[in-house]
């Protein structure tokens, strides 16, 4: 696996998947806190969808343009945007509709990659990357929006 960071700043997996994210735009329910997309929120899934597919990208050892190509690719790099896809709609709570339109794809497409990944999570280590990809996009949503007001 490609190093995502480098140099004296380090990103703490454990402090990020333990921190309690709050705010208007976040639902919180028996399975934790999840990022939500409502109405007056001030959220803007094109913008989301393309710091997910930063990181992501980042991630894989990719470029932005190269996952977000509108040609069909090589698997490893269907896989990162399919992966981005999902800590989208997953992750951050954006509609399969709304992602579809970010990554100039049909809805039928993101739905496909949300199956693909779901089976893929069965693995430990992947399920773990997951894991981390979803926490650091919420990170990165709720530093974005912390104090903002409904």
């Amino acid at each position: 696996m490609h190093q995502a960071f480098s140099g004296s700043a380090a990103i703490d997996p454990l402090a990020i998947s333990s921190a309690r994210m709050e705010g208007p735009y976040v639902k919180s329910g028996a399975s934790g806190s999840t990022p939500m997309l409502e109405e007056g929120a001030g959220l803007v899934p094109p913008a989301f969808c393309r710091v997910v597919s930063g990181l992501v990208a980042a991630n894989s050892g990719l470029s932005l343009e190269t996952l977000l190509a509108s040609h069909r690719c090589a698997a490893p790099v269907a896989r990162a945007r399919q992966l981005a896809m999902y800590v989208a709609h997953v992750g951050l709570g954006i509609s399969q509709a709304d992602v579809a339109r970010a990554f100039a794809r049909d809805r039928s497409t993101v739905a496909h990659a949300c199956r693909r990944i779901e089976d893929l999570r069965e693995n430990d280590a992947f399920d773990g990357r997951v894991s981390l990809l979803e926490n650091c996009a919420r990170w990165i949503l709720e530093g974005t929006y912390a104090g903002r007001e409904g």
